[in-house]
């Protein structure tokens, strides 16, 4: 992805995995192939691989920049975590996410805001890392927001169910060890990062995929950008608006969601940023004769 600007804002796409072919089926049970098959020329072989049919999604952050801070959204992944149920991410150990922080100058430490849009295991990883045997904040400058609705969810379950993994363990590994340390601050849906609703950054309740999900918004020089955390896994739901996600808490609120987040943004200047688009992951949402079309910019 390209540098986007905002105004004096720049976004930048931080990877931790730019393929990652699943099953359909994986992120949206019960779909038909042929439902696939019918949007695989319009989505390309990017997206649908031509022969499995399965779908093509990434794993990445997104690095704000605005008013001399650096501001992350979502941490993917991350190394060493114990996921016995999810291979792929199983016991990481990868340079990649590092690596891609640091090509645009940064390292862990001048990061200033970790935003997490929920808190799913692939989007809170890289919030700790191993240090002597101990989960410890990997962004140890930086204020880590939470959704006040969303961690106290989680937390109860944690309390309620001490044996059982929260979400696979993260909310354990990857969560409590960044408020244990002081540096988690919960907020409020339409708290403000910065600014205001003309130029700034603030998040925005899209509830349904989990109970106090958020989006992240940006705003400035008369545009607007949307980061939508997993209110859209992979661009073949605007092609079909109806499907379900595999991790939705509440399926149908999070298709309203959804659908209110496509009926806002069609049409407009607002730039949809997916954390699970591949490159060229950027792009906007038009009307088609059956109901959205998403175009990637640069395509």
């Amino acid at each position: 992805m390209r540098q986007l600007q905002f105004g004096d804002v720049t976004i930048d796409r931080v990877v931790e995995q730019e393929r990652f072919w699943a099953d359909a089926s994986w992120l949206y049970p019960g779909i038909d192939l042929e439902v696939v098959a019918r949007h695989k020329a319009n989505l390309g072989p990017l997206l649908v691989h031509p022969q499995t049919l399965q779908l093509c999604i990434s794993f990445h952050s997104y690095l704000i920049r605005s008013g001399g801070r650096n501001i992350l959204v979502d941490t993917c992944n991350g190394n060493h975590k114990h996921r016995p149920r999810a291979l792929w991410q199983h016991q990481l150990a990868s340079d990649t996410y590092l690596r891609s922080l640091a090509a645009f100058g940064l390292t862990p430490d001048d990061i200033d805001v970790v935003l997490c849009t929920h808190l799913h295991t692939d989007h809170v990883g890289w919030n700790t890392r191993m240090d002597n045997g101990r989960w410890v904040p990997t962004f140890p400058n930086a204020r880590y927001l939470f959704s006040r609705q969303e961690f106290e969810h989680f937390l109860e379950l944690h309390s309620s169910q001490p044996d059982l993994p929260v979400s696979q363990g993260s909310f354990a590994d990857s969560v409590l060890p960044v408020v244990e340390s002081g540096l988690a601050e919960l907020v409020d849906f339409d708290h403000f990062v910065d600014g205001d609703l003309s130029h700034g950054t603030w998040i925005e309740d899209t509830s349904g995929h989990t109970p106090g999900h958020i989006s992240v918004h940006v705003k400035g020089g008369g545009n607007e950008a949307i980061m939508t955390g997993d209110v859209f896994h992979h661009p073949i739901v605007f092609n079909e608006p109806s499907l379900k996600n595999t991790g939705d808490w509440r399926p149908d609120l999070a298709m309203r969601t959804r659908q209110r987040l496509m009926a806002r943004c069609v049409d407009a200047p607002v730039t949809l940023l997916s954390m699970h688009f591949p490159s060229p992951t950027a792009g906007r949402l038009h009307s088609h004769h059956e109901g959205f079309r998403f175009q990637f910019f640069g395509t």
